[in-house]
């Protein structure tokens, strides 16, 4: 609504998603019309301490940043906001896998892990 548009004020956009990256979720989306998006969380493990969670939403939650990109709606979990301010959302496919990867230029270098949700 428009009360949270006048709190959050003027800021860099939070994820922007790679042409990969909208096709894909657009490609996963189109089998689940039940769902409006994908939903990114973050849990805290791994070496730089933090992980990246990917999962289909019917809903956008009320402390939700909705970040819309060729009609792709994606819904970032409150904790993982500021983790994710700057990242860039790809979708990487070769031989053995295929994934999202979550590459943040702010935290470049602390760790050799890039966090990726598997389909």
């Amino acid at each position: 609504g428009l009360r949270s548009a006048i709190q959050a004020g003027p800021r860099s956009v939070i994820v922007q998603k790679t042409p990969s990256a909208v096709h894909k979720i657009k490609q996963l989306l189109k089998d689940k019309p039940d769902h409006v998006g994908v939903k990114v969380g973050v849990r805290t493990r791994g070496c730089n301490g933090l992980s990246y969670t990917l999962d289909y939403t019917k809903t956008k939650g009320d402390s939700d940043e909705e970040v819309v990109q060729d009609g792709v709606r994606v819904f970032i979990e409150k904790k993982a906001q500021l983790t994710l301010l700057g990242t860039e959302m790809d979708y990487v496919e070769d031989k053995l896998s295929s994934e999202f990867v979550f590459n943040n230029p702010n935290i470049k270098g602390t760790c050799g892990c890039g966090e990726s949700f598997n389909i």
